[in-house]
């Protein structure tokens, strides 16, 4: 399975959009440190009638096309990023000319001979996915790439700047490309920008809550630094319907509260993980997730934004009580942090970031993310042959941890795995054995664990 690259084009928008150069003023969520990555993922298709009645013959054609039609809307992902002089937060520049790489690809087999990526081999995915250095993806803040398979069928890959938008924003953007693709004449959703008056830092900036409790100040600290842990490597287990019914009827006799998905299943694999890493017992750790504040603040953001609209929220323990307490009470604490996620927090964490952007802010060595992707509209994005039966992030960079975890829907193309769903966890390479032992509990019909 060898993707072979046929050549890269650069797309520009089909029409001018602006007639002078400028610069665009990011939001201080936007320019968040822990937001200064690329984040890559890509979406599988099929391309067959029975997806579509009348699918389109050329993915590479229409997704040039669709992309150039874009990006006279949404223009920034063609643009660069820079570093304003002075305080050297991010920024972005506007000029004639700019456009966005789209690589063209093919690879010689089918879809179905690699299950529609369900349970991906890492070197061939990596292929499909653009994946530009750090200094790489301020120049081109968005790089897409089109891998066309066998069967017609074929994969849209994209390596997009964090700092231009959210995985909403993203969404946002890939969908207005798809109505236009589809021959749509004006787009259902016009984008907003007004970033840094919208989610901008108060006069003068205040910090209302303990945001100190969770982000520390350390120059010296490297953001998504590997360093301190081994080689990482990608695992992926599955939850069936019925043990996760199980755990939260479980936790349920055991402290009288109704857990979601999330919390329940986030607190187990937490606690796996810690107790896999063989942290020291007194050493802090966090688990951490991103929380949509687009309606939380007031006013609420308008529709249309597509920048960053998510803040992060942390729990925190040491090792030892991660692995100590009941299940119960650390998915109560995940519960309870989500009460953070009011207007004050946010303007405090704005504010924060406002007054100590240059003091190298961070949540540390031991944060371990979680996000669930099961829920976020991907597979609105119909190009013209039906949604993606497919998406799969690749990125090992979420919310300041090198260890993140994604809850993620089965591809709709897998026959028989309909019942529950799948989860990619990021972890060191010598921690496999004991987290897929500490896993194993979860299906395990004694849960003593509980």
């Amino acid at each position: 399975m060898q993707v072979k690259v046929a050549k890269t084009t650069l797309v520009s928008p089909s029409t001018p959009p602006f007639h002078q150069d400028h610069v665009l003023s990011l939001s201080h969520l936007d320019t968040d440190p822990n937001l200064r990555l690329t984040f890559r993922y890509l979406r599988a298709y099929l391309n067959t009638p029975a997806t579509h009645p009348n699918p389109p013959s050329d993915p590479s054609h229409v997704i040039s096309n669709a992309l150039s039609s874009a990006l006279v809307h949404y223009y920034p992902l063609a643009a660069t990023l820079r570093r304003r002089p002075g305080d050297h937060r991010l920024e972005v520049f506007c000029t004639a000319g700019q456009a966005v790489p789209l690589v063209h690809s093919t690879v010689d087999c089918t879809l179905d001979s690699v299950n529609y990526l369900d349970d991906p081999d890492a070197h061939f995915v990596e292929q499909v996915v653009p994946d530009p250095s750090p200094e790489e993806g301020l120049i081109n803040p968005c790089v897409l790439q089109v891998t066309v398979f066998k069967c017609g069928g074929f994969t849209l890959g994209a390596a997009i700047h964090h700092s231009l938008c959210d995985g909403l924003g993203g969404t946002q953007f890939f969908n207005a490309m798809a109505e236009l693709a589809r021959g749509a004449s004006r787009l259902s959703v016009e984008p907003v920008w007004d970033r840094a008056s919208l989610l901008g830092p108060r006069e003068p900036p205040r910090v209302e809550v303990p945001i100190h409790e969770f982000l520390s100040l350390d120059k010296e600290f490297l953001p998504y630094s590997h360093a301190s842990l081994g080689q990482v490597v990608r695992e992926w287990f599955h939850v069936r319907d019925e043990c996760l019914d199980l755990i939260k009827t479980m936790l349920f006799e055991r402290s009288g509260l109704r857990f979601t998905t999330f919390e329940a299943l986030g607190a187990f694999i937490w606690r796996a993980k810690v107790k896999a890493s063989g942290v020291p017992g007194e050493e802090n750790v966090k688990f951490a997730y991103s929380i949509n504040i687009r309606k939380q603040v007031k006013p609420p953001l308008p529709v249309g934004y597509w920048g960053n609209g998510c803040v992060a929220m942390y729990v925190k323990l040491s090792a030892k009580e991660v692995a100590e307490k009941p299940i119960w009470e650390t998915a109560e604490l995940i519960r309870k942090s989500k009460n953070n996620a009011t207007d004050e927090y946010v303007r405090s964490f704005i504010d924060f970031q406002d007054r100590h952007y240059g003091d190298g802010i961070t949540a540390g060595k031991r944060v371990s993310g979680f996000t669930d992707w099961r829920h976020l509209g991907h597979s609105t994005v119909d190009f013209g042959w039906g949604g993606p039966v497919t998406v799969l992030p690749l990125s090992n960079n979420l919310l300041g941890s090198v260890e993140p975890c994604f809850f993620l829907p089965y591809s709709s193309a897998s026959a028989g795995r309909k019942d529950g769903f799948k989860v990619l966890v990021t972890l060191e390479e010598s921690a496999v054995p004991a987290f897929r032992e500490e896993m194993s509990k979860f299906s395990s019909p004694e849960f003593g664990w509980a």
